[in-house]
């Protein structure tokens, strides 16, 4: 005879032999001492579906009912395993009360589009399936105690019956008109009494979950969902993390405002949900491609810095020069090796960048060039960005407050470019200089106490207040403070001044740029680096080189950071300990750059070479020149022999390289 689907005795005893075969989770439930807690039963809806297709069906297609026997089943083979366990340790196990099985979509059917749509794409025709959304965490709740059921007796039969909370309703709890229990012969009765200590509670927290910014088009507006997290899920994920909220697809009814009608929002019960931060930046890189960067540099091994340049020019093509800049960017998106001592004091790895410059020199082009080189990015403006600025904000939802995650957060493990950046509002400034150095946010807003975590990229534009006075420190010049401005390891003044030969030089560039058929087609990474190559090999480098100083780098980095120190004027602010930190970082990233996982004297000097661009009084070097008007030079190699000389008699440490003195010879 085949079962019914109300066949409830059936298909539990169908799902309690299954779950025995998680023998281990279950031994670790049995083994707690404490009884009253929720635990978690995870399991792969996959294995379900080879093991019986038929209850895999029923908890797609009727969840509401049959997640609530699967827990009921977790029990029945919570028992056998404890019976089991007490006749083996003769201990006395305690038994559950509380546990639900979560079910991971993983790797199963249920990750097709119909079943894993996008926020924005969740209809009515998902009511009541078991749905996966993926997105990131904007609004987290606080945890409050929900009543999940209660008891009442009928006074007429003196029967019971269970009485659960309407979601519907924002969780109210309403009893029937009549007695609900089945006999052959319905009671009718219509007054029923509270069974005392028959309440069953539970942890809940609501949180809100938008889709990735970086799946959408242009002008396309991100949707967020309710989702509610009970029990075990409860604070398992904050504000800024990425998740993957598989559940039960339902509606309620929006908070009663005065005209204002009431609607049904959609709202997702939680039965698991997964932290994803950690593939966030999670892009495919096949062995092919990887053989052709091994490949790219065995070419120029002989001239190294001609294939770092052929590499620097995919950054922005379609802006001429502006070598410094795109070399800047280049290591500020790689970054350097994070670093975390003996006492857990942890130096960040990612770079900051800051571009100052008259209008119309190409800042914002770069910002969101960088943007589309990230594969987590947030773009923003000093004003433009959400009702919670660039870090954190308590907001008020439906009489509760919840924090809303920033841009900052937002961008946690990715890159956040800030246009505008003088424009920002004083309560961002406040917070940046954490949210920059010590890559956290602490918040303390509301009655919200907690830590979140921001570690990302910080890459900033901004216009010079007025004329730019070269006589004038930074700080004048940007009305951005030396405390934030210490905060960038890269820091570029772009000066539109007036240079008849590069003007001619721009103007040919751009016309021939606007001719049509000028789209290359060449493969050839010698010649051509494609955003989605560049994009990849990025990665590449960050994921697979953590770059270690050798003596000879040391001795550059440490010898420039001295004579800094003893010439500081101007740059006060910026020659502390932080420009150390900056040095070797920027030194890091070029040698990912370069394909290596040693940093030597040339990633150094190149990394003093950048930090001087920065200044805008040199140490070392007699003219800085114009970051705008930097240019990329026909024979980089050759060209870097000659600073190379020069840097290291500036810094008196010439005679600790032997084979500088023998080119000289």
């Amino acid at each position: 005879m085949t079962p019914t689907g109300d066949d409830e005795g059936y298909w539990k005893n169908l799902m309690a032999t299954f779950l025995l075969c998680y023998d281990d989770q279950l031994r670790s439930i049995a083994s707690s001492p404490d009884s009253s807690l929720h635990f978690p039963l995870h399991i792969d809806f996959a294995e379900l579906m080879d093991y019986d297709p038929r209850i895999a069906r029923l908890i797609f297609s009727q969840s509401n009912t049959y997640l609530q026997y699967f827990d009921d089943a977790a029990l029945w083979a919570h028992r056998v395993v404890l019976r089991d366990m007490a006749a083996d340790d003769k201990n006395n196990m305690v038994e559950k009360k509380h546990i639900h099985v979560r079910i991971n979509v993983s790797g199963s059917p249920l990750e097709c589009p119909e079943t894993f749509p996008s926020i924005g794409r969740v209809r009515v025709q998902h009511r009541g399936i078991l749905l996966t959304v993926k997105g990131i965490v904007i609004r987290s709740g606080a945890i409050k105690m929900h009543e999940g059921e209660r008891k009442y007796m009928c006074q007429k039969c003196n029967g019971s019956f269970t009485v659960h909370p309407e979601v519907e309703a924002r969780n109210s709890i309403s009893l029937p008109s009549f007695c609900p229990i089945q006999r052959p012969k319905p009671c009718g009765g219509t007054k029923f009494e509270y069974v005392k200590d028959t309440t069953v509670c539970h942890d809940y927290q609501e949180i809100k979950v938008q889709e990735s910014t970086q799946v959408l088009g242009v002008g396309a507006i991100p949707r967020s969902i309710l989702v509610i997290l009970k029990d075990d899920l409860v604070d398992v994920v904050k504000a800024g993390d990425d998740v993957i909220v598989t559940g039960l697809l339902t509606a309620r009814w929006s908070p009663e405002l005065k005209d204002v009608r009431c609607d049904l929002d959609p709202v997702l019960i939680a039965n698991n949900v997964r932290r994803i931060n950690e593939l966030k930046s999670e892009i495919d890189i096949s062995d092919a491609l990887v053989m052709k960067f091994k490949q790219f540099w065995d070419h120029f091994k002989d001239a190294p810095l001609k294939g770092r340049n052929a590499i620097l020019r995919g950054i922005c093509p379609q802006i001429f020069g502006l070598f410094t800049v795109k070399l800047a960017v280049a290591l500020t998106l790689i970054g350097g090796v994070q670093h975390v001592d003996a006492s857990g004091t942890r130096v960040r790895g990612e770079s900051h960048m800051l571009l100052v410059g008259d209008p119309g020199t190409g800042k914002s082009q770069f910002l969101k060039f960088s943007a589309k080189l990230s594969n987590r990015s947030v773009i923003t403006t000093g004003l433009g960005s959400t009702s919670a600025g660039l870090t954190v904000t308590a907001v008020k939802d439906g009489g509760e407050w919840m924090l809303e995650a920033g841009a900052l957060v937002l961008a946690d493990g990715g890159l956040c470019c800030i246009d505008e950046f003088d424009s920002m509002r004083e309560h961002d400034r406040a917070t940046i200089h954490e949210a920059m150095e010590q890559q956290t946010i602490s918040v303390a807003k509301a009655g919200l106490v907690t830590t979140l975590s921001t570690k990302t990229t910080v890459f900033g534009a901004t216009n010079p207040k007025g004329n730019y006075d070269p006589d004038q420190p930074l700080s004048v010049n940007t009305t951005l403070s030396g405390p934030l401005l210490s905060r960038f390891d890269i820091v570029l003044v772009l000066l539109d001044t007036k240079n008849p030969d590069w003007d001619a030089v721009v103007s040919s560039h751009i016309l021939s740029e606007a001719e049509p058929d000028r789209t290359s087609n060449d493969e050839d990474l010698a010649n051509n680096w494609p955003l989605s190559t560049l994009k990849r090999y990025i990665h590449y480098v960050k994921e697979n080189f953590r770059p270690v100083l050798t003596r000879e780098a040391e001795t550059v980095i440490s010898s420039y950071y001295q004579l800094q120190r003893k010439s500081a004027t101007h740059n006060a602010a910026r020659t502390t300990v932080r420009m150390l930190e900056s040095l070797i970082r920027l030194a890091q990233a070029h040698a990912r750059l370069m394909f290596r996982n040693e940093v030597t004297r040339l990633d150094a000097i190149t990394a003093v070479l950048c930090i001087e661009s920065s200044m805008t009084t040199s140490a070392i070097v007699d003219c800085i020149g114009n970051a705008l008007h930097s240019n990329f030079t026909d024979n980089p190699d050759q060209e870097y022999a000659k600073q190379e000389r020069l840097i290291l008699q500036k810094l008196e440490c010439k005679d600790n390289f032997s084979d500088v003195n023998m080119m000289e010879d």
